[in-house]
């Protein structure tokens, strides 16, 4: 019986082409944009839950409160793992990475590595890294070891088995022994390195409390609260942070003692890190579990469009096979069989539409690993647990699509089918018109979240950041020229296509940034002290980058005091100074250490992180003259740079010329949204193209139904373009209330999103406009070839269909 329920089946399919072929592609499309989106929040979620102990390991954070703002770091001082680790027995053990990056130097191959870390002995591990060669348990104990990827291990010794072999890493050529050979960090983690020194490296460190730097990650055992042990980690800064406050920023018992409430050491679970951390001094970029949830829902509905689909087209097509329900039932066919029957065929187009997804899915997979920025194998898709998510997701399709045309079309009347009445009042169907409502509420939606993202993303990208980013390059490793960077600075400055040159190695947007606590003096306890990133610059870094100083003046060689004791801070540290009312040239402020600096320059708030977040406090400091920023003009960019690597090369450096543009970098503070961006472009045009494939086939079945009508119009003298209107009007009408609907909801969901970004734009009303005549656009013209065809068809022709 089921063989014939089949075989019946593919019968139907193959007598009604076009029905079978929106439904199969509409539905594959729906299934392979639903697996696609599966497998990129699958892979979101299994963020660093490779470790044995993922659950029970946590990182260590730190909240430093000050003039009512809160700094949140995600590293901590040296001396907290092990200090946890003594101070309570439910600390199994710790490990701490302190990421770097340096020149790597193997016979006549050096290369610039940016991944690499000190690290405790404990870290292959906590982080169950296996070593392919070498002892994991001891690898890291020794100074002067170093552990390397396989990548790094060919990249440097080819087939040589490396193991025992030593590199050179940094300018001072220390040697290190190379004492473990391991795969790779999985893709799925929030950190990745190619090499790991060890911490041994720095002999007995002098441990302290109270600054960063230090990535510190504690096992706890079972069963222990991290809340609870959370609520004990206060006596630890009352007796260890204190003291340290005390001395360094020269300030009373009484006033050091409030860091037990500003100064907050908390525990955030590792498998939490990549969704929900977002704090600038982050390893690498990472996720959003807001956009996880936004991209789960897409898939949903995306998959809903197809079924709803199916759904329409087998209802509208429901009077070309009531006679065929009639007949069966005359000859004995109760309505269970008949429902099966139709299911059947639901189900034998969702295995060919799982068929036609699968390819779409292999075919498509490398630019969907390049437009999400993932590693998903072909491996992955063949893998038994993938093919049979696909298989139980595209039935529950199937079923959930194909159940109510099969009790729909089994539930018709046989008197009223074999009389013909059934075909009376079907033109309309409340359901189906809200399907269509639903489609194009989806599709409208999309349309306008994705304008507003755009806009979003081309707001930030284009705002004035006040700095001028545009052809500023920087080379990150000026210190290998040693005693020479001024020499070059001056060589490169007989350039005409040079506009100025600074040297150092603080750019917006880049990585090396202090911080440090500081007050105006004789200010202190009147809830002033603030943080403070710092930037240390030379006399030409504000010309360079085109930074206006709007008080005082700059660093300058004519006051030798500027370079013991001179300060330029922004805008927002004289706001957050509480010197908004008075003028801040002269005053004296302090930072940890009790060092003192006098103002001698306001510069304007510019974006040196990215504008999701506001400006922060900065203070400029003379020095840091590792890095090199050089301002060009010039239409001849790659001219330039060929002439600028001989420039570099004849001062015979260490290491072979590195640079990036300032654009670049600005660029890459917003790689996560541009990915979201065509993520979301990409799903809401399949979205849309789903729709219209729906759209087209009920069109088509409806206009089918009319064809009588149509066709005594016309005799009776309507016009191509009444028929038109006729037939248009009711889809119209449809997109119409969905658009409706769509404006509140969308509205509401895309302003909650923009909560997240410190500098945002305003939703538009014409933004709503456009996406309305998208939509308005798309059903006419989905619409208007089936009613084209029907208004200029013969109306003797249509006369004659019945």
């Amino acid at each position: 019986m089921i063989k014939n329920y089949f075989k019946i089946a593919l019968r139907n399919l193959e007598k009604n082409k076009a029905f079978s072929f929106i439904n199969i592609f509409g539905l594959a499309t729906g299934l392979a944009c639903f697996m696609f989106i599966a497998v990129f929040v699958y892979s979101e979620l299994s963020y660093d839950r490779y470790p044995a102990q993922s659950k029970n390991i946590y990182r260590v954070l730190l909240s430093v409160t000050g003039n009512g703002d809160v700094a949140a770091y995600p590293d901590v001082d040296n001396a907290i793992g092990p200090g946890l680790k003594d101070a309570f027995p439910g600390v199994k053990s710790f490990t701490r990475i302190s990421p770097a990056q340096d020149f790597v130097k193997y016979g006549d191959k050096q290369f610039k590595e940016a991944h690499l870390a000190f690290t405790d002995s404990t870290f292959l591990q906590m982080f169950s890294i296996p070593l392919l060669k070498g002892n994991a348990q001891t690898a890291l104990t020794e100074p002067n070891s170093v552990i390397i990827s396989n990548a790094f291990a060919k990249k440097y010794f080819g087939d040589t088995d490396p193991l025992g072999k030593s590199v050179v890493i940094g300018l001072h050529n220390a040697q290190y022994k190379i004492t473990g050979v391991f795969d790779k960090i999985p893709d799925n983690s929030h950190f990745h390195f190619d090499a790991m020194m060890s911490l041994a490296t720095f002999g007995q460190m002098h441990l302290t409390w109270s600054n960063i730097g230090y990535y510190t990650y504690v096992q706890l055992n079972k069963n222990v609260d991290p809340k609870k042990l959370e609520a004990k980690f206060r006596p630890l800064v009352a007796e260890h942070v204190v003291p340290e406050i005390q001395h360094d920023m020269g300030v009373s018992l009484a006033e050091a003692q409030k860091s037990v409430n500003t100064f907050v050491f908390s525990l955030q679970p590792l498998t939490s890190i990549h969704l929900y951390s977002h704090t600038k001094y982050e390893l690498e970029p990472g996720g959003d579990i807001q956009y996880v949830y936004i991209f789960s829902a897409l898939a949903i509905f995306i998959l809903l469009l197809a079924c709803v689909n199916f759904t329409n087209l087998s209802t509208a097509r429901a009077f070309k096979r009531s006679r065929e329900v009639g007949i069966r039932k005359v000859l004995g066919s109760v309505k269970k069989q008949l429902v099966v029957q139709f299911l059947a065929e639901s189900v034998l187009i969702t295995l060919l539409a799982m068929i036609v997804a699968y390819a779409l899915l292999f075919l498509l997979l490398p630019y969907f690993n390049q437009l999400a920025n993932k590693n998903i194998s072909y491996q992955f898709l063949l893998d038994y647990r993938a093919i049979a998510a696909m298989f139980g997701i595209s039935m529950f399709a199937g079923i959930i699509a194909g159940i109510y045309p099969a009790f729909f079309l089994s539930s018709f009347k046989t008197i009223k089918v074999l009389k013909g009445s059934v075909t009376q009042g079907t033109q309309k169907s409340p359901l189906r018109s809200s399907l269509v409502v639903f489609q194009f509420f989806v599709s409208i939606a999309l349309i306008i979240a994705t304008i507003i993202v755009y806009q979003q993303l081309n707001y930030m990208q284009n705002k004035k950041l006040g700095y001028d980013k545009n052809q500023v390059l920087y080379l990150p490793d000026g210190r290998l020229l040693g005693q020479n960077q001024t020499a070059f600075k001056q060589q490169l400055l007989q350039d005409s296509r040079v506009v100025s040159v600074s040297l150092s190695r603080s750019i917006p947007g880049g990585d090396f940034m202090g911080g440090t606590e500081i007050f105006p003096k004789n200010e202190t306890g009147n809830g002033t002290e603030i943080h403070g990133n710092i930037y240390y610059i030379d006399y030409d870094y504000l010309k360079t980058l085109g930074i206006p100083v709007v008080e005082g003046r700059n660093f300058s060689r004519d006051f030798p005091t500027d370079s013991a004791s001179g300060v330029i801070i922004n805008q927002a540290a004289v706001k957050q100074l509480g010197w908004s009312k008075t003028n801040p040239i002269g005053k004296t402020i302090v930072r940890s250490g009790q060092k003192e600096y006098k103002v001698i320059g306001v510069v304007g708030d510019f974006n040196y992180a990215s504008v999701k977040q506001e400006v922060a406090p900065l203070m400029m400091l003379p020095g840091g003259n590792n890095g090199i920023i050089v301002k060009i003009k010039t239409a001849d960019v790659k001219g330039f740079l060929a002439d600028l690597k001989k420039q570099w090369d004849s001062f015979n450096p260490e290491g072979p010329l590195s640079y990036t543009f300032l654009d670049e970098n600005f660029a890459k503070l917003y790689a996560s949204e541009i990915r979201t961006q065509k993520i979301f472009s990409a799903f809401a045009i399949l979205a849309i193209i789903i729709a219209s494939l729906g759209l087209f086939g009920l069109s088509a079945f409806v206009i089918e139904q009319r064809t009588k009508e149509i066709g005594i119009r016309k005799v009776l003298g309507a016009s191509v373009q009444s028929v038109l209107l006729l037939v248009s009007k009711e889809f119209l009408l449809l997109v119409g209330i969905a658009f409706l609907i769509s404006i509140p909801v969308t509205w509401w969901a895309m302003h909650s999103w923009l909560q997240d970004f410190a500098y945002r734009i305003n939703i538009s009303v014409w933004v709503f406009a456009i996406a309305g005549v998208i939509a308005l656009l798309i059903a006419v013209l989905t619409v208007s070839f089936q009613a084209m065809k029907a208004a200029l068809a013969n109306p003797v022709k249509s006369l004659r269909t019945e």
